[in-house]
């Protein structure tokens, strides 16, 4: 029988390709199995650490599965109330401008409820992040339609799906938001492969370091999957995103800035 080589002899620094970012806490994650936010919150700690802005980072969760966010990573964090995140951190980057600011919000929290400070945020030109998680409905209540619900879509309050003559359109708060004059660098893109998990970690490095221009708001949509509130199965659940809601959500930036000119 040949002999087993331990564990510490296989796992040498010069063969490690990944290391877990000490941003992130010991807090389990208490996400739903094959939920993007586990991905995002990855993501988003390793370029804080990566940045060397663990000490200056402030993030703003509000309502939503978002608000979990504060469990995971190990910064500064201030809960605001729903749909108000963009509103806390406005003031916040006005009183700390030499902070990196963010808000993690969910397309419940964005898009409804938060859609007058989210527009508002964005036409002032605040400069800070803001991060949209978008898995078309509201995951943490009970999978309700909500208004990134796209048309034909099912949920808890539209078992028959989404029908636009009665419950209106789905509202595109990336694509309004890119025709702002006060936004700066505004994307969308998505975690559920890992081509597309480099993507945004690009488009998110990006944000981050744009932040410190002072040229107004950036804005990182991630469309995600919602295995439980769709009820499906998380290989099914990104199968269906795949088929519908990239085609109604093309992932993609929508407005950059000129490097050249860094307008």
């Amino acid at each position: 029988m040949a002999e087993v080589t331990g564990i510490k002899e296989i796992i040498k620094p010069e063969n490690l390709v990944y290391k877990r970012t000490g941003i992130m806490t010991d807090t389990v994650l208490s996400y739903c199995p094959g939920c993007g936010h586990g991905t995002a919150h990855r993501i988003l700690a390793e370029l804080i650490e990566e940045e060397g802005l663990q000490s200056k980072a402030i993030g703003v969760s509000p309502v939503g599965c978002s608000v979990l966010l504060y469990n995971f990573l190990d910064i500064d964090w201030q809960e605001a109330a729903h749909g108000r995140a963009p509103a806390v951190a406005t003031a916040i980057k006005r009183l700390l401008p030499d902070r990196f600011v963010f808000t993690y919000q969910g397309d419940g929290d964005l898009a409804a409820i938060g859609t007058a400070e989210t527009i508002h945020a964005c036409n002032r030109g605040e400069n800070f992040l803001i991060i949209f998680i978008n898995n078309g409905i509201y995951g943490m209540t009970g999978g309700q339609m909500a208004p990134t619900t796209i048309p034909g879509m099912k949920s808890s309050t539209s078992p028959f799906g989404r029908d636009v003559r009665m419950m209106g359109n789905p509202l595109k708060m990336t694509d309004i938001v890119a025709t702002l004059p006060g936004t700066y660098y505004v994307t969308r893109q998505s975690v559920h492969t890992p081509a597309n998990v480099k993507k945004t970690k690009r488009a998110l490095r990006k944000a981050i370091q744009y932040q410190f221009h002072n040229k107004g708001t950036c804005f990182v949509e991630i469309v995600s999957n919602c295995p439980s509130g769709w009820k499906m199965t998380p290989v099914e659940s990104i199968r269906w995103m795949e088929e519908n809601m990239l085609p109604f959500y093309p992932l993609g930036d929508m407005k950059v800035p000129d490097e050249k000119t860094g307008k």
